[in-house]
Order: C-alpha cells, then structure tokens, then sequence
C-alpha cells in the first residue's frame, strides 16, 4: 500500500492538528446549542496535519475519471466534453447572486433567458412550448407523462391507462410511467432492432394513453416507420412521447415534433452538454405540441395559470445555472454549426463499429447514428466476458462503455463516441480494444484478472449494493503493507 492510498483516518496520530487559533482575548458567550443536543463524547475525528489533508483529497481527486481527463465512451449516456466558457457565463456575478424568492420584476435579465431558451429548444425539437421546472431527466419523464395523463383526463378519457414501451427502451421509461400510474405494455422488436410494428398494431385499443420509445432508439438504429408509428397511436387516440436521452445525433437535422411526437424531454447533460450531475443539479425541460400548451405544469414562464395545467412539479422554473449552461452552448454553436453535431457523432460511431466488427460480435450490422452495440467478444471459446474487457481497458486508461445494456444481448457492450471526440482518440480506443480481443485469445487470464493497476479491482458490487459502508466507524488502521 503506498502512503496516499490510506485513507485519511488511517493517516491519524495523536496530537496532531491542522490549524492553530490563538486566544484573542475576546470574551467568551454561551453556547446557544441545547444542552440536549450537544455531543457528550469526542468525535473521533482524524488527528492530521493540514498537508496531509490537501494531499490525501488531491490524491483522491486524481483518482476520478472524468470527461476532461479521458474518453469517456459511455453508450446512452452522451458523456460530451462540457465548455468551459459554459462555466464562466453561469458564474457571472449577476447571475449567480440572484434569489429564487426575487420578484420577477427585479430579474428581467432571467426571464428572457428562460424564454429565449425555451424558444430555442422549441425550434431544435419542432415543439410549440417548454417548461424548464423538471430537475433531471427522469424528472422530465414524470412530468411529460402527468401532461399526457392530465391531457387525457381533462377530455373525460380518465380510462386511459396503458403506456406502451419498446423491449429496448431506457429503464427510466417504465419506472416513470408506473410512478404516474400507468400499466406498461410492452412492444417487441424486430431482428433488426426496430419496433415490431404489427405487435403494435395488436396492443392499440381504446385504453393505451400513448408510447414511450426514443428515435434513434437504444440501439443506435432509426425508426424509419416512425410516421405510420404516430398515425397508427394517434388513431387509437394515444399520444408519443419522446425519450430526448438520444436526441444529439438529430441536433439541426430531425425534429421529434415533425416526426409525430406530442411530447418530449430533453437530458440537457446530454445533448446541450452541461456536466452530468452525479445526483445533481441537472435539468430536463419537456416541450409538447400546440393542443398541449394548456397542460404544462406551473409556475410558467409566461406566467398564466390555465385551468387545465399538470400541477406543480418543483418550485421553482427549474435549475437555472444548468439552463444558463446549455444556453451558451446553443449560442455558441449557432445555427450553422448546431447541425453539425449529429452527423460527426454518427460518423464517430460508424467509425468504430465498422474497425472492431471482426474482433467483437455485432448482432445488427445496420449503419448506426450516435452509439452501437456489440454481443461480446467474436471468440466466444476463452470464456473472457464483457464484464472482464470492461476492466481491462481500465488499465488502458480508458473509462469502459456501458456494459450489460440494453438487455436484448447477452453479452452487450453499448459504445457512444459523441461529436467531440478526435480521431486519435477514436484510433487510439479502437487499437487498445483489439489489443485486448487479442489477449482474451493467447493470455485470457490476464483479461479475466483485470484490472491490475488501479487504485480498486474488483469490488463484490452485489454485496456493496446490499450492504453500502457509509462512514468510518471503530476501524482500527491496518498496518503499512
């Protein structure tokens, strides 16, 4: 164990502090804490200098992987490189000093900006209206299916309670509708990715509320039947929802509202590329077509209250340091170049798929847009998992793709290079993969090991799941190894 890889109780010896106040003679007051509340024992804080602490955090930080130190080609999740100018536009003194509680009157400044955002999302997407209230993504899928539920009830169709999602949709898009009381159905896929139509054809009745399904969809493909998809839904009477995870390859090239969609939200850490949060603070705005600008929820931006609206949501119109970031990336880009996202991260991907296909197995050999899946290794005899190349590029110095997922493959490896990447960057990911489908075949135990150079191996993730170790506590330091 090296000296920095302790943890920071570890590093502890009596006596020693990180700081010195000395007596200013001032004349000292009574606690205002309650007797029944202060602490009767020592803390059990670590005894450490103040160096020590700065290196054991610097060391720590080292240790993350992040978008700004590495590719990060996480499939789904758009993990593109965030602006730094994004940052210090958010940062500007007259925007970050404001108070939610400020009367709208005394922030003109942030109105506009809510509306003008608003209005920009509306004519990328081809949707008549935003609210920018929902938190996170999973937060704007909540609130796009209470609009759709709300649309439905305030027209006496209250019985309307069956959502319909694609076998390879988001794990987000069930887990949102059963919160908002909907029964989800479920619609298969053809061999070649894309929804079975005729299955659909089967589930449309008078009770479907609408469809939850992304385009392009989870595995990369486009929906290319996505018009006869909204006529045959909105026949039955149902709505389309769409999941916004995967709208950067169609940035000024598609709209979801010319494509059928009633709704949509959008993950603004993915395609309008402000940090991803890690539990916060993030943002999801949902936009809906004209006949639902009554059942966007409050407060709004125009300020109106109509009868039919969805509720509250949160308190506020959203987080607005998330809102202001994603703003600066579309002026940045402008319109010209705004389009250009979409097809250079479908190019990326493509480029991948198309150098690793004889090394790793690729169930649907259709041209993808921003991300593609493969089934695990093309050699299937050394027994080297997709869980044991994802490890194994950690000592690479790459962060893995998403693994396991979507659940159509055994052995899914789901890769997403984003427009930001260069093609060195490309180059160098595609030769350390072959390098490791090589070494699954001649030294597989070196692959199944992985990995062997990181601070942590491989942790009992089952176990830390089920019984997560929150704190320090009556641990006695090991001794130097």
């Amino acid at each position: 164990m090296k000296y920095y890889d302790k943890l920071i109780f570890e590093l502890s010896k009596d006596g020693r502090c990180g700081y010195s106040l000395p007596d200013a003679g001032w004349t000292q007051t009574t606690s205002s804490i309650p007797d029944g509340l202060k602490r009767t024992s020592d803390p059990g804080l670590p005894q450490v200098s103040e160096p020590e602490v700065v290196r054991h955090y610097t060391n720590l930080s080292q240790m993350n992987f992040g978008v700004d130190t590495g590719f990060y080609p996480l499939g789904s999740c758009t993990m593109k490189y965030n602006p730094k100018i994004n940052e210090d536009i958010a940062g500007m003194s007259g925007f970050k000093g404001i108070h939610p509680l400020q009367p709208r009157s005394t922030v003109p400044g942030v109105m506009k900006l809510y509306n003008d955002l608003s209005s920009a999302l509306s004519a990328i997407t081809g949707m008549a209206g935003f609210t920018l209230n929902p938190f996170a993504g999973a937060h704007g899928e909540l609130t796009g299916l209470m609009i759709m539920r709300r649309y439905h009830i305030c027209r006496g169709d209250d019985a309307r309670t069956k959502i319909i999602v694609p076998d390879s949709a988001h794990g987000t898009n069930p887990a949102s509708a059963a919160v908002c009381g909907l029964e989800v159905v479920q619609v298969k896929s053809l061999p070649d990715g894309t929804i079975d139509v005729d299955h659909l054809k089967t589930l449309l009745d008078s009770s479907v509320a609408g469809i939850m399904m992304t385009n392009p969809n989870t595995l990369g493909l486009f929906e290319t039947r996505i018009e006869e998809i909204a006529e045959l839904v909105h026949g039955c009477g149902g709505l389309l929802y769409y999941d916004g995870a995967n709208m950067n390859p169609l940035l000024g090239t598609v709209r979801p509202g010319d494509m059928g969609f009633d709704i949509i939200h959008l993950n603004l850490h993915k395609t309008f590329s402000t940090p991803h949060g890690g539990g916060g603070p993030g943002a999801g705005p949902v936009g809906v077509a004209a006949h639902l600008l009554p059942y966007l929820p409050l407060p709004r931006i125009d300020g109106q209250t109509p009868e039919e609206n969805a509720g509250r949501i949160s308190g506020f119109m959203g987080n607005f340091s998330v809102l202001m970031k994603a703003y600066a990336y579309i002026l940045m880009l402008g319109k010209q170049n705004i389009r250009m996202a979409g097809p250079l991260a479908t190019l990326n991907a493509n480029y991948i798929k198309e150098s690793l296909k004889d090394c790793y197995r690729l169930p649907i050999q259709s041209v993808c847009k921003h991300e593609f899946v493969f089934d695990g290794l093309a050699d299937q005899s050394t027994g080297v998992t997709t869980l044991d190349v994802a490890k194994r590029l950690l000592d690479y110095g790459f962060h893995a793709p998403t693994v396991y997922f979507p659940l159509l493959f055994h052995q899914s490896i789901m890769i997403e290079p984003t427009e930001t990447e260069s093609k060195e960057t490309l180059d160098a990911f595609i030769d350390v993969m072959r390098k490791i489908a090589h070494e699954a075949s001649v030294k597989s135990d070196t692959v199944k090991s992985a990995p062997h150079n990181t601070p942590v191996r491989r942790p009992d993730e089952t176990e830390a799941a089920r019984h997560p170790v929150l704190k320090y506590q009556d641990m006695v330091a090991p001794s130097a190894s």
